[in-house]
């Protein structure tokens, strides 16, 4: 087991001895920890592979031409026992040939070419998930991996998956502030973690701060915190009305991975919204950092530049995934970029030095709500180019057709459209939603997208074209804003709060009433899907160079209509894609469970498998110890068929990670 971080020690030595780099007067040495910005090619050793988060594999073994041979290589049972349905956007972590994967209950190390267990770290607390995080040491202290149980950072030594007892307290890290189950991102010497706070107007404690904060990787010391909400005096504060800001919660990166430039220590930040979701008459402002990509010096955590997608945010589309980073060439002049895509379908690209739009963004009038006292922005930023990825306006005339799905399908979007009395306000971009008391006409709104956009599975980059490739899941939110009702069940995170207004519909409390409607099939299953017209889920290819889409397609389909309506595109809201330098765009995430390739010149799918389980995670790709390229997902989430059972009737716990090859 030793000679498998042969390798990495000599690479170690020598990073130690390289020369510094100069990026400006941030810029520091290139040392041991950087090796994993220049990630050998066969590896893939963080979340989304290297700092840059591109999810682009340079190897070629497969390719456009002959990606139709795939072949199932090899697959691992993830939880017997049965579970592994927590597992949901987890990505394993390869380095010099052997795979690292948290299970919830273990972290276990694979022989990523064949799969056999090499060492298992039992949890006997708490669940590891999402991923583990490497670090590959550097001359005074060896490679580490660490894992978070729920609130704690703790280290492994990845040869042999014992505690490595030198790092924090006895091998494990706690610290004062809000909760984060997520293991932490490393950069250099740095770890750094985000938070998980309520949804309410005022902190109960300092245990629900939004703040980011940053440990040495060798020791575990603690190196600084950023407040998200700043404070009196700090950069951002004026943006807090009637001292708003005061023990607000929310604000926080909640998301388990981040992104960096190391050449030039900057660390990029995407930020969520203020607590609570839906009412801030208490928070009058534009309200930072809220909404946010901030970018900090890694090594002080002090701010460089932030760019605010949305300002007073009142529809809970906070920032899910982090920028993913690359360069581009506008009149040709070589630029460093990021693309930044989140849950309302827009995505920024930024210059990543500067935070400058690169392609134009402008301040769009939008539409007012009437909630009494509420504080509304009168204009939201709007990407000049590219342009929104998905739908966010609505007519009747969106709505679904027999033609389009099936009659029952049809009439039950006509009732429940008339159960609102025939339409719904949208007034396009940020469409407010409306006061409704007790004994009020149903006079809701529609607001577009709904759970959909990009979420956490964000976005793949191609460094070497400049191409970004996105997912986006459309569909429509519909209600209003009502007075709270004490006894009601308004959403995760909720319970406690004393705010006066929140989301409702005519199902009741709460802001999860879609556009949806349900049929039964002819085989007795009960089917709900959208209620605006197809297609709900397509793939895009974004040239950043020039903003413009290069391709659009359907992306999943829907099994239960009828042959030839079937090409809907799906639900692909719980993962994301990777890019290779084969020329292949690989992605999961579609409700009906089949894993795909895309050509990346085209958007034209050259292969793809039914799993028995959706793919609701990010693909990885990685060379193993025997020489050949592997494609590896975890596939643990159900279909749009159901949960798979065994002959007894129980869940079969069939959930695997599933690799492919080509075959020898």
């Amino acid at each position: 087991m030793a000679r498998a971080f042969d390798r990495l020690g000599k690479v170690v030595l020598l990073a130690g001895l390289a020369t510094a780099l100069v990026a400006g007067p941030t810029a520091m040495p290139l040392r041991a920890q950087d090796v994993l910005s220049a990630t050998p090619a066969g590896d893939w050793p963080l979340y989304a592979r290297n700092h840059a988060g591109d999810r682009y594999s340079p190897l070629t073994q497969i390719t456009r031409d002959n990606v139709d041979q795939l072949q199932q290589a090899w697959t691992y049972r993830l939880r017997p026992e049965g579970g592994a349905s927590i597992l949901a956007g987890t990505v394993p972590v390869v380095v010099d040939g052997v795979m690292f994967l948290p299970l919830g209950n273990a972290v276990v190390a694979l022989e990523a070419h064949s799969g056999r267990e090499l060492w298992r770290h039992p949890i006997a607390e708490g669940l590891a998930r999402r991923a583990v995080t490497y670090w590959p040491g550097d001359r005074r202290t060896g490679p580490r991996l660490f894992y978070n149980p729920g609130n704690s950072i703790v280290a492994l030594n990845p040869r042999t998956g014992q505690i490595d007892r030198r790092f924090a307290d006895n091998g494990t890290l706690t610290w004062d502030g809000a909760r984060y189950s997520y293991p932490p991102s490393v950069f250099r010497d740095t770890l750094v973690i985000g938070a998980l706070t309520p949804e309410i107007p005022r902190a109960r404690g300092p245990e629900d701060d939004g703040d980011t904060r940053a440990f040495d990787a060798r020791t575990g010391a603690f190196k600084w915190r950023f407040n998200t909400i700043p404070h009196e005096g700090e950069f951002g504060n004026d943006t807090w009305q009637n001292e708003g800001w005061r023990d607000r919660p929310g604000a926080n990166m909640w998301i388990w991975y981040t992104t960096a430039d190391v050449a030039t220590n900057t660390l990029y930040m995407t930020l969520g919204s203020p607590g609570p979701n839906y009412w801030g008459a208490d928070r009058p402002g534009n309200n930072l950092f809220a909404n946010s990509v901030v970018a900090l010096d890694i090594a002080t955590g002090e701010r460089k530049w932030h760019f605010q997608t949305i300002h007073h945010e009142l529809w809970d589309w906070d920032l899910p995934a982090p920028p993913v980073l690359f360069d581009v060439t506008v009149n040709g002049q070589r630029i460093p970029a990021l693309a930044e895509t989140g849950k309302n379908g827009l995505m920024y690209i930024l210059n990543r030095n500067t935070g400058e739009p690169i392609h134009g963004v402008n301040e769009m009038l939008v539409g007012r709500g009437d909630v009494p006292g509420e504080w509304y922005s009168p204009t939201q930023p709007m990407p000049v180019r590219p342009g929104p990825l998905q739908r966010m306006t609505w007519t009747p005339d969106d709505v679904v057709t027999a033609e389009d799905t099936n009659a029952e399908h049809a009439a039950a979007c006509r009732a429940l459209l008339d159960s609102y009395g025939g339409s719904f306000y949208n007034s396009g971009p940020f469409t407010p939603f409306f006061l409704h008391r007790e004994g009020d006409p149903p006079r809701a709104s529609i607001n577009m997208p709904h759970n959909g956009g990009s979420v956490w599975g964000g976005s793949a980059a191609d460094p070497t074209t400049g191409f970004v490739y996105i997912n986006i899941t459309e569909g429509g939110s519909i209600g209003w804003i009502e007075e709270r009702d004490p006894a009601g069940n308004y959403g995760n995170g909720t319970n406690g709060s004393n705010q006066p207004y929140d989301r409702g519909s005519l199902q009741g409390p709460g802001a999860y009433s879609g556009f949806n409607a349900s049929f039964t099939t002819p085989q007795g299953q009960r089917v709900t899907l959208p209620c605006i017209r197809p297609p709900w889920g397509r793939m895009f290819a974004v040239n950043a160079n020039t903003g413009e889409v290069a391709w659009a397609v359907n992306l999943g389909t829907t099994p239960q209509l009828a042959d030839g309506k079937r090409e809907t595109g799906a639900n692909n809201s719980a993962g994301g894609a990777m890019v290779t330098a084969g020329g292949l765009v690989f992605i999961g995430a579609t409700s009906d469970g089949v894993f795909r390739a895309f050509d990346t010149r085209s958007g034209t799918v050259l292969w793809d498998e039914q799993l028995q389980y959706t793919a609701n995670t990010i693909p990885i790709s990685y060379q193993g110890r025997d020489g050949r390229q592997y494609v590896a997902v975890i596939a643990s989430g159900g279909t749009a068929m159901g949960t798979l059972r065994n002959e007894a009737g129980s869940p079969a716990n069939e959930e695997r990670l599933i690799t492919w090859a080509l075959p020898n």
